[in-house]
């Protein structure tokens, strides 16, 4: 085919789409971008080009892709084929596991762009295929989603979102609970062979027109299920065994939709002394003040760390713009400047003060894990190993699982999990995905609590690697324009393996693609040296990038000894990062 061959097969499906898009808009940006590339412009049709390169792809995050028309963009052609097929999965599955029920669903969104008429069509869908259907009364954090697939006894839910993506991205997460799972995923993020199945009915579905919306039917909820999240998450709060409550934080919701959320629920758990960030305080699709609204990424936490030192602050609390993470910063005592803590820190942490709050008969433990009867702490394989020794040492059994939450809320009788990209489930029961707002209040419980004995977070972190010894972890990661460079990066670990990482011999290699301690089949490389370092790398499965992660094992003997371990940790690390890129080729 020419190259006029193909521009001529091109615009004629751009034409077609723009004829059946129900979107003015995005049926007249299409119709501008066809007559940019007829006039000659390479940017449009390199543009229009991508936009229709083949169909927006369904996996285990759902959907997520910047807005605009054509098949490989979120948009509501898009998103009625996904609802269409998403609700004939769940007439199947319910039918097959309780003739004669009728399928339920609920259906959220955040304040990105178009999020409210993405929601509002998939009930408009759900409720024409005759799915008792459920609509968030507003833009709200994806936590109160997930909780509410739970409270509501839902059989399916979808959250659309893009979470921490960039401004022009959105994007449609679901989640099966009830009667559509046939494991301990009640309420969790779908997993295979959920989407694959969910796949395939989506490319079942028949042209735009055949797929109907009803006018009305669906049951917009009222405020009453946020009160009830707020209501049950402050409740996680224990002031008979931790009493304190003087701690002052500085909240900021990044431009996203938890900054009312996690403001109420931390005041009805007594912390009363916070300030909200005013310039990120309310939802805002732009992100204006961030680069980037990830609070991993330099520069997001800038604002709530200026007026954590204006107001003399004692921690940080950042949840990115659905709050389903949270991340922390507090001054450190060795060096006095703010610093976000690592979220494999924030994990061990929270993991510690968990086990606290059980063993002081505060909390619930699901039991029935293991042997003793006692739940499961869990984390994803790429975080740090501190937390199983945690768990050991509190008597708790703990599993490693795949990257993601739509595998660590899925371990049963889990009491805790975590990953380090700041995410963290410190309520299943309530919540079984991470939640940035339970997480939220636990932190600062936990701060309040240090603070009361003359302590801050980062001596709770060195009395537990006192105990456990110094866990040091960092990360490279690598983009590439190119998805064939990642292939290629893996293939030449795989033919030439490293022997040695930071002067230590690799003693543990394992092919995660053959599967490792029942593990599933995953793309990615582990190796455990003589000295404990362990290295895992791995393709990102969002973004183009090969990611690298590190940790490095120091046991200390007395406080004394700490300064001199973290030095020789960085040091460590710093060393197996040229390892790393060595054997990578760069």
């Amino acid at each position: 085919m020419t190259s006029s061959d193909a521009d001529f097969r091109l615009l004629n499906e751009a034409r077609e789409w723009a004829a059946q898009d129900p979107d003015p808009v995005t049926s007249a940006s299409l119709l501008e971008l066809v007559q940019l590339v007829d006039n000659g412009v390479p940017a449009a049709r390199q543009e229009l080009a991508d936009s229709f390169r083949g169909t927006l792809q369904f996996g285990t995050a759902g959907l997520r892709a910047a807005l605009g028309p054509g098949p490989n963009r979120m948009n509501r052609v898009v998103v009625r084929r996904a609802a269409a097929g998403l609700a004939d999965f769940l007439l199947s599955a319910v039918a097959e596991a309780s003739p004669g029920t009728r399928p339920r669903a609920v259906v959220g969104y955040d304040a990105r762009y178009n999020s409210d008429i993405f929601a509002e069509e998939t009930a408009a869908i759900f409720t024409a295929a005759g799915i008792e259907t459920f609509l968030m009364p507003a833009a709200l954090p994806t936590p109160l989603l997930a909780y509410a697939v739970r409270a509501l006894e839902c059989d399916g839910g979808v959250m659309v979102t893009a979470s921490h993506n960039p401004p022009q991205d959105n994007g449609y997460k679901v989640y099966l609970g009830r009667h559509a799972v046939a494991d301990s995923g009640n309420g969790a993020q779908i997993v295979a062979p959920y989407d694959a199945e969910i796949a395939a009915r989506i490319n079942a579905v028949g042209p735009l027109e055949s797929i109907t919306l009803a006018p009305a039917g669906w049951t917009v909820l009222n405020s009453s299920i946020a009160s009830d999240y707020e209501r049950a998450t402050a409740g996680l709060a224990l002031p008979d065994h931790f009493p304190a409550r003087d701690l002052r934080i500085v909240l900021t919701p990044l431009h996203g939709v938890g900054g009312g959320t996690a403001l109420a629920v931390l005041n009805a758990a007594g912390f009363t002394d916070i300030t909200l960030v005013a310039e990120q305080a309310e939802p805002d699709p732009d992100f204006p003040t961030v680069s980037f609204p990830n609070p991993e990424e330099p520069g997001a936490l800038d604002l709530a760390l200026e007026a954590a030192e204006r107001q003399a602050a004692d921690i940080v609390i950042a949840n990115d713009p659905d709050a389903d993470r949270a991340a922390v910063a507090a001054k450190d005592p060795d060096t006095g400047a703010w610093r976000m803590l690592r979220g494999d820190e924030v994990g061990a942490l929270l993991g510690a003060h968990i086990a606290a709050r059980l063993a002081a008969g505060g909390g619930k433990d699901d039991g029935g894990a293991d042997e003793g009867g006692k739940g499961v702490f869990a984390n994803s394989i790429v975080s740090s190993r501190l937390l199983a020794r945690i768990a050991a040492a509190a008597g708790y059994a703990h599993q490693e699982t795949l990257t993601g939450f739509k595998w660590i809320s899925r371990v049963p009788g889990l009491v805790y999990g975590y990953e380090e990209a700041l995410g963290y489930c410190v309520a299943p029961d309530l919540v079984r995905d991470k939640d940035g707002i339970s997480a939220a209040l636990l932190i600062a419980e936990l701060a309040a609590a240090a603070k009361a004995d003359g302590k801050s977070v980062f001596d709770t972190l060195d009395e537990l690697y006192l105990q456990h010894g110094l866990h040091a972890s960092d990360q490279l990661s690598i983009r590439v324009a190119d998805l064939g460079l990642l292939d290629a990066m893996m293939n030449r670990l795989r033919v030439s393996p490293p022997e040695t990482f930071g002067s230590s011999a690799v003693e543990v290699y394992a092919d995660l693609a053959e599967g490792s301690d029942g593990l599933p089949p995953t793309d990615g490389l582990l190796y455990v040296t003589r000295n404990l370092t362990r290295v895992i790398i791995r393709p990102s499965g969002t973004e183009p990038k090969l990611k690298c992660y590190l940790e490095v094992i120091h046991h200390v003997g007395s406080a004394a000894e700490l300064p001199a371990a973290r030095q020789a940790a960085r040091a460590a690390l710093d060393e197996v990062l040229r390892d790393v890129s060595e054997a990578l080729g760069l």
